[in-house]
């Protein structure tokens, strides 16, 4: 099997100022043609903000889609063609009003592949420099800081849930435990 698809057609549905939708049409490779639904998104970042005394950064805001309020790391969509280690200092200077004096980069994440582009960069920022949190005009949350043991705890109870906070929680704690000589 070769697995691949061939885009014979595609129609833009919606352009809004986030997302567009698109539906294609696309050549399998048993020759059938099928429906695809697209959803392209610019891209994001996440990082987690990392003390020296181990606590770490979330925030805490209303997530529409759910009707809820949502606790999760640090996280904004790329604007335009912006590098994303560039957004990343963006996000995390104006959400909690740090600065890395070290960014690590922890990878790509494609967020739900089946459907969207979205590809989210992962960052550990550490040696953080304290200045004044700017956020964006109509952003609205909560700053909060927890020791990052208890962070990974409740990723593992179930308590947080967002996609890309367990994702860099997770391979941060991996990065970490490399650091201090724990699994290779």
């Amino acid at each position: 099997m070769k697995l691949f698809e061939e885009t014979v057609e595609q129609k833009v549905v919606y352009q809004g100022r986030i997302v567009t939708l698109r539906t294609d049409r696309a050549r399998l490779e048993n020759g059938r043609v099928t429906g695809r639904e697209v959803v392209e998104h610019p891209g994001g970042v996440c990082v987690l903000a990392l003390e020296e005394d181990g606590t770490a950064y979330t925030v805490r805001q209303f997530r529409y889609p759910f009707g809820q309020v949502v606790e999760e790391l640090p996280a904004g969509k790329l604007d335009g063609p912006e590098a994303h280690e560039k957004a990343a200092r963006r996000e995390l200077s104006e959400e909690v009003g740090v600065e890395a004096g070290e960014l690590i980069y922890l990878g790509p994440l494609l967020m739900s592949p089946g459907f969207c582009t979205e590809k989210l960069h992962m960052y550990l920022a550490r040696k953080l420099i304290h200045g004044k949190q700017h956020l964006d005009e109509g952003e609205f949350l909560t700053v909060e800081r927890h020791p990052f043991s208890t962070l990974v705890e409740r990723v593992m109870t179930g308590e947080l849930t967002d996609a890309k906070t367990v994702a860099v929680i997770l391979k941060a704690k991996e990065l970490l435990s490399r650091e201090a000589g724990g699994a290779k």
